[in-house]
């Protein structure tokens, strides 16, 4: 599966960020991480989500009728 170009600049973001991108809650989304759905980076005490894991996440759990 290939991940499509995005125009955004951004390609890191907080779990704050990743929230609203994905339209969870901070902790739902860190749920996900902590549940290996999404894989992160960790520096430091700080955590990031690459763009481009959440678009796979996005493609991964499309449903159709």
């Amino acid at each position: 599966m290939r991940a499509t170009k995005r125009p955004e600049t951004k390609r890191l973001y907080s779990i704050k960020e990743a929230s609203i991108y994905l339209g969870r809650s901070t902790w739902s989304v860190r749920e996900m991480l902590w549940a290996g759905k999404i894989p992160y980076i960790k520096d430091g005490k700080r955590i990031f989500i690459d763009i481009v894991d959440m678009e796979a996440w996005i493609e991964k759990n499309k449903k159709r009728f």
